[in-house]
């Protein structure tokens, strides 16, 4: 395409002259007796660079003073992304811009992206995923990108930021289509804050034998991290990954060593494990010796609380879950089970006469020693590892709905840990139903009991209201609003309306704030234990709704982060920012 814009002679007096290629404003600025041609909107935020400043081949945009080669269009500051240059002619005295196809270029969007995770830049995060979106590239792709990123640059292993992102990735189908790019960004920045200023993480190779046995290989790998022995559990468990172990294997072996001591490092460790292995359903198995080996540091680092006075006084409870540890597997030797149990009757039985939710509420009792024997009696009665940590999760998820908002306001992580920790075991045992990961039911519980104090008095379950959805958005708007919150989600789902679409409105109240960690958590496992039980269920419904007492009383923040990505939604349909914003000053 050839895009006649002037006169040679219009160019040396004004110094720019401008046109358009399709809906593309573009200029052509004169510098040192040559002709460039150039976007002219700053890839910033938009404003029109033949309104800025041109000498020794930059062109300075004067909003926020980005600069700019006037040859390429690469920016020398980051921030503000590269502009696009074209060739220009001076044909008969007219000066003619040559424009190309300007169709997504995704392989400059994937460079972008890994910029703005490196540099931390929202906005260029943003306009990468948007751009990348437009282009019909897999949501697997950008992660594949992110996954990589998060791997390499935290010599701690996978955290927090790999986490949300995959939490984000989850809950994605969730989601109000407008909110599904905003909710990738939120990983993406949380995954960039995670690793910035952080040494980076040099991997080990699998041992040189490719006959090494699967059993001696998960021993191996118990035992060092029971030593702390990091390097040697890290090349353990990266040739268990080369040997060609399946995921499920693999989940077994390691979520055997997280469950030999009780909630290390609060459960951070049991979600990340769990998340790590989620990450690998978008990404695929042949990621897992990118992302499991990472996890080994940690796990053999992780604090283990049997050693803490709360798990040891008054109540022995450490002692407890190692003593019915030994009950677990009695109990499945003499039937004959290894904890892998999905369906048949013993189970269907359980189901049917409300076990699960009965067990979760007598989870909530003050006795441990009876929390304990109700886990083991459910056992007996036929229930699945899925429906133990399923009942494991309800309870810690009533610790949110009856969490009293005259406790201190800190104390909602507390609560939080618990339920975040209880959905991961859950996720954990249907993907590795083994009798030693089995073992998290009951150390999970007693986490559960020991937040007992939190709901000392309990707030009262949630009032239904009859407002409906569309009043949800105004509890996140002042803060204090937690009880109505909770009480419209409630009502809503009681009346027959779908968890679905409170879902995606709890999801859209959450990705409209600069959320912490444990939000994003508490989102996702929510709506991942909140379909876990039929529709229009009690259990479904009250899981939502401490999802929502949980947001309410975190919010409003500054919402600087879903700005960042309106700003680029609109700079990519060309929307002139500066004009509103200079009419609006």
């Amino acid at each position: 395409m050839r895009i006649d814009l002037g006169t040679l002679e219009e160019l040396e007096a004004a110094g720019y002259l401008t046109g358009k290629v399709g809906s593309q404003p573009v200029c052509v600025l004169w510098d040192e007796g040559r002709a460039y041609g150039i976007d002219d909107r700053c890839p910033h935020l938009g404003f029109p660079l033949h309104r800025g400043s041109v000498e020794c081949g930059i062109v300075t945009c004067h909003w926020h003073h980005a600069r700019f080669d006037l040859a390429s269009g690469s920016t020398l500051d980051p921030f503000a992304d590269d502009a696009r240059a074209y060739p220009v002619e001076i044909v008969d005295g007219r000066v003619v811009l040559v424009a190309g196809e300007l169709g997504a270029d995704p392989s400059r969007a994937v460079r972008r992206l890994e910029e703005g995770l490196e540099q931390g830049l929202t906005l260029v995060l943003a306009k990468a995923v948007l751009q990348l979106e437009a282009a019909g590239t897999a949501r697997s792709e950008v992660l594949r990108v992110a996954t990589a990123f998060g791997c390499r640059y935290r010599q701690e292993g996978f955290g927090p930021g790999l986490s949300v992102l995959c939490a984000m990735a989850n809950v994605a189908d969730h989601l109000q289509e407008a909110d599904r790019p905003l909710a990738l960004v939120h990983g993406l920045s949380f995954l960039s804050g995670d690793t910035r200023g952080r040494r980076p993480r040099f991997a080990l190779e699998p041992l040189g034998s490719t006959e090494l046995d699967p059993a001696r290989l998960a021993q191996w790998y118990r035992r060092f991290v029971e030593t702390r022995s990091s390097d040697a559990a890290e090349r353990t468990l990266a040739s268990a990954v080369a040997v060609g172990l399946p995921l499920a294997e693999l989940a077994g072996i390691m979520g055997a060593a997280v469950t030999d001591h009780v909630f290390l490092d609060e459960g951070h460790v049991l979600d990340f494990t769990n998340k790590a292995f989620e990450l690998l359903d978008h990404l695929g198995a042949e990621a897992a010796g990118l992302v499991l080996p990472s996890l080994a540091d940690q796990t053999a680092q992780a604090t283990r609380h049997e050693e803490e006075s709360a798990w040891r006084h008054p109540y022995d409870l450490a002692g407890l879950a190692a003593e019915a540890a030994g009950s677990l597997e009695d109990i499945l030797a003499s039937a004959g089970r290894d904890g892998s149990e999905r369906a048949g009757s013993p189970v269907e039985a359980f189901e049917r006469s409300g076990g699960v939710a009965r067990l979760a509420w007598e989870i909530l009792g003050d006795e441990p020693s009876l929390v304990v024997g109700s886990i083991l009696a459910a056992l007996k009665d036929g229930a699945s590892a899925e429906q133990l940590a399923r009942a494991v999760a309800y309870a810690a998820s009533l610790r949110l709905v009856r969490f009293h908002v005259q406790n201190d306001h800190g104390d909602w992580d507390v609560v939080h840990h618990g339920f975040t920790t209880a959905n991961a075991l859950h996720q954990l045992l249907v993907r590795a139903p083994s009798g030693l990961v089995l073992r998290g039911v009951v150390q999970v519980a007693l986490k559960v009991f020991l937040d007992r104090f939190l709901n000392v008095p309990a707030a009262r379950l949630p009032e239904p209201s009859t407002a409906g959805l569309a009043a949800l958005p105004e509890c996140f708007e002042r803060e204090g609003r937690v009880d109505e919150a909770g009480s419209i989600v409630y009502g809503s789902l009681l009346a027959g309306g779908s968890r679905q679409e409170a879902a995606a409105a709890l999801g859209h109240a959450l990705c409209r704030e600069d959320a912490g960690f444990h939000w994003y958590q508490t989102y996702e496992a929510a709506v991942r234990q909140a379909f876990a039980w039929p529709e229009g269920s009690e259990e479904s419904a009250l899981v939502l709704a401490g999802a929502a007492r949980f947001l309410a009383a975190h919010t409003p923040t500054r919402r600087e982060l879903s700005q960042v990505v309106r700003i680029a939604t609109r700079l990519r349909r060309g929307e002139a920012l500066y004009e509103e914003l200079s009419s609006a000053d």
